[in-house]
């Protein structure tokens, strides 16, 4: 401490980023400062303001470092760059898996579809959302469907033969048929502009068609056509109920607000779109900074980088660290104005309070989920670094499993676990090139010199991220071939450890005695988790290769199909069972593909038109 003491007295007044270190010099929090004397010297300063949470941090800092910039957006920049870099365990970190459901239209093809997406692309489309909790943009999809004449095909419209024939849809007055040249484009763009209308917040139109169609069907005596558009009228009378009349129709804003209690933080969210309320969400979070406005702040920061879609007003419902910072940073992400307003009355006001509302009720409720939470990762690493006397916090895990058959379609696995939960976006798999036969241990041998190769690249986002633990699935043997590979690499001060399925005993380079962890301990729960991750992953992957392996088998032996054709149908159908049920005309789509051989493939799948001519002409 004295050591930090000294470092606090050279500390500048500029604006940058701060690093707080473990004894091990491993990284446990990043943040920014608009003056880093004040905001680092807050942190082991004697105050009864510090959170319990703050106090449990400090006491774990044995060193800063900091990052001078040349101004406070700079800092912003650079500390949400180092956090996904690094990935701190007392930063926020949103969940890997947390993405949203949003309406697409690509207003740049001739003829576009609506697509439900969770990944936001900026790639000239128009994106709404997020739709949930009550509508959903599977209920708004359908809405739109059952009153638009729009295309839902995923044909590539500009290689379609001429003889091509519009599908059911068209028959039924539910697609204008751009396929088979039934519309022009501009009649196709009158009713994308009505669904832009739509999703825009204007319902009049949509309601007065869906109306429409359920009389005509009634008075078809078609009741059941009429009770379906009914359910669609319900679905959009429960959309424009959630209507904020003192909001304009084209509104869009988002609603924060924060609830803590001193170790324990939720963060509650309301998306308005159109001038509708569309959805919630809550999430916990970990953040170890000083206070709720900076914790609120780096929330918003870490939630627009994530799903990449900023409303032009973002309502709180308390203070915000550097809220003006924070608004000019996410306009120059966005490239249009973003106001970040702290309402004190009106219809804003009133949402932010039903935001806190929601945070508030998720933080009683889920205390005991999130202690539970805590354990199982954060808690499970701090002590399995106790436990095995490791010489770093195990922030960054990763497992390997092999999987094959008597030899065949052998593969490998790396699972990764950060902060003790899985890390999906950095799973890895191996096919493997050497290693063939069922020699484990080679197995795991080139695995780990394919990986650690990588990690001297740094080409990949995964592999260039260096591990803290690699845990290996087996006993003594399979840790010696591993440590072998590790020490031949020059990587022998990564940590490696064998967990042994039978007694679940863990072994140590060096160690001829294995540790046994507790039964009951958090420890060995995360070990077993990423262990049975690992299994599971490498068993799915070796199935499918050897379910892929079989399906080519099975067209190969049709006449004028080979590899290369094999690959493009699979390319284009995705499955076997796209395949079978693909007309001659879908099969003439697949690049390299002919009639003859288009014939051949749907003939080995309906041998009852063995023989015929399937094709058809207008």
């Amino acid at each position: 401490m004295d050591r930090i003491r000294e470092k606090l007295k050279d500390l500048p007044l500029n604006s940058g980023v701060y690093i707080m270190k473990s004894d091990s010099g491993q990284i446990l929090y990043v943040g920014k400062a608009r003056c880093l004397k004040n905001r680092v010297s807050q942190y082991f300063a004697h105050s009864a303001n510090k959170t319990e949470k703050t106090v449990k941090l400090v006491e774990k800092i044995a060193d800063f470092e900091y990052i001078i910039t040349a101004n406070e957006i700079e800092a912003l920049v650079l500390e949400n760059n180092l956090i996904k870099k690094h990935q701190p365990p007392y930063n926020i970190l949103l969940k890997d898996d947390k993405s949203y459901p949003f309406v697409k239209i690509n207003v740049k093809d001739d003829f576009p579809r609506i697509e439900v997406v969770r990944k936001l692309k900026n790639d000239g489309a128009k994106y709404f959302g997020p739709y949930m909790q009550g509508i959903t943009s599977r209920d708004i999809l359908e809405l739109i469907e059952s009153a638009f004449c729009l295309r839902s095909c995923k044909h590539d419209l500009t290689r379609l033969p001429r003889s091509h024939r519009p599908c059911l849809n068209y028959h039924i007055g539910r697609c204008l048929a751009p396929c088979a040249g039934r519309c022009t484009k501009e009649q196709y763009a009158e009713q994308i502009s009505e669904v832009i209308s739509f999703l825009s917040g204007n319902d009049r139109k949509i309601h007065a068609l869906l109306q429409q169609k359920m009389e005509q069907a009634a008075e078809n005596e078609d009741f059941e056509l009429a009770i379906f558009y009914r359910r669609k009228l319900e679905i959009l009378d429960k959309l424009v109920r959630r209507q904020i009349t003192a909001l304009p129709k084209d509104y869009d804003l988002d609603v924060f607000a924060i609830a803590s209690n001193g170790l324990n933080t939720v963060v509650s969210i309301l998306f308005v779109r159109g001038g509708k309320l569309v959805g919630s969400d809550k999430q916990t979070v970990n953040d170890l900074a000083l206070s709720d406005e900076v914790v609120l702040s780096n929330f918003i920061l870490a939630y627009y980088d994530k799903v990449n879609y900023i409303a032009s007003e973002i309502v709180v419902s308390g203070q915000v660290d550097e809220s003006q910072l924070l608004s000019e940073y996410l306009t120059q992400k966005k490239g249009s104005k973003v106001n970040i307003i702290q309402p004190h009355q009106g219809v804003r006001r009133q949402l932010a309070d039903m935001a806190l509302g929601n945070a508030t009720d998720y933080l009683e409720k889920s205390l005991s989920i999130k202690e539970r939470e805590d354990n199982m990762t954060l808690g499970a690493i701090m002590q399995l670094q106790e436990y095995l006397h490791l010489p770093d916090m195990p922030i960054r895990m990763e497992c390997y499993d092999i999987s094959h058959v008597q030899g065949t379609d052998k593969v490998a696995s790396m699972v990764v676990f950060v902060n003790g939960s899985p890390h999906k976006a950095h799973y890895r798999k191996f096919k493997m090139k050497y290693a063939l036969g069922n020699d484990d241990f080679a197995g795991l041998q080139e695995a780990l010199t394919r990986r650690l190769d990588e990690l001297k690249s740094a080409q990949d986002e995964s592999f260039a991220a260096r591990p803290d633990l690699l845990v290996i699935d087996g006993g003594k043997g399979q840790l010696s071939s591993v440590v072998e590979i590790l020490r031949g690499k020059g990587f022998d001060d990564i940590s490696v450890i064998g967990l042994a399925k039978r007694e679940e005993e863990v072994f140590l380079p060096g160690s001829s005695q294995p540790v046994i962890l507790p039964r009951n301990s958090y420890a060995l729960k995360v070990l077993q988790r990423i262990r049975d991750e690992a299994h599971r992953f490498a068993i799915t992957f070796h199935r499918d290769l050897r379910q892929k392996r079989q399906t080519h088998s099975k067209l190969l032996v049709i006449d004028g199909v080979g590899e290369k054709r094999v690959k493009a149908l699979f390319a284009s159908f995705k499955n076997i069972e796209n395949i079978r049920n693909a007309s001659i005309e879908d099969l003439m789509l697949v690049k390299g593909i002919d009639r003859r051989s288009a014939q051949n493939i749907f003939n080995h799948f309906h041998p009852e038109h063995s023989g015929k001519d399937t094709t058809h002409s207008d």
